[in-house]
């Protein structure tokens, strides 16, 4: 990034992606710009992989493996400031905790149960000077 507002449009596109509800698409883009991303950038997008992936897990009953990747993913983005790639990181985790508090501290709970009208949307500020079409 070379200023504020412009983007990786991969970054967009997996935004889009997952506020769209195709986590597993939002995982596989952002992967693709993880593999090219070096330095303390590196941490912050393989937390939003996890996150992508910890609720496609979840959607599909995996209350273990959601709970591993929230909990890592979560870690990889603390640290950050409170926006941080235009991303409000604390607001996001918050409600993907609520999302996934049914199962989320419980170990015993084995089949995951999903809040979906907690899920996050990404809202990025400042606004990208452009959206990747036809995502």
């Amino acid at each position: 990034m070379t200023a504020a507002t412009e983007y990786d449009s991969r970054y967009l596109k997996g935004v889009l992606l997952f506020n769209r509800a195709e986590y597993f698409e939002a995982h596989e883009v952002w992967e693709d710009l993880w593999h090219e991303t070096a330095g303390p950038e590196r941490r912050f997008i393989q937390g939003l992989i996890q996150a992508a992936v910890c609720v496609y897990h979840a959607s599909n009953g995996n209350a273990l493996g959601s709970r591993r990747l929230f909990h890592s993913g979560r870690r990889y983005m603390s640290g950050f400031a409170a926006r941080h790639l235009g991303m409000d990181a604390e607001y996001f985790w918050n409600m993907m905790e609520q999302a996934l508090a049914e199962f989320l501290f419980d170990q015993s709970v084995r089949v995951a149960t999903l809040q979906v009208e907690f899920i996050p949307k990404i809202a990025l500020l400042p606004e990208p000077h452009f959206w990747p079409e036809d995502t």
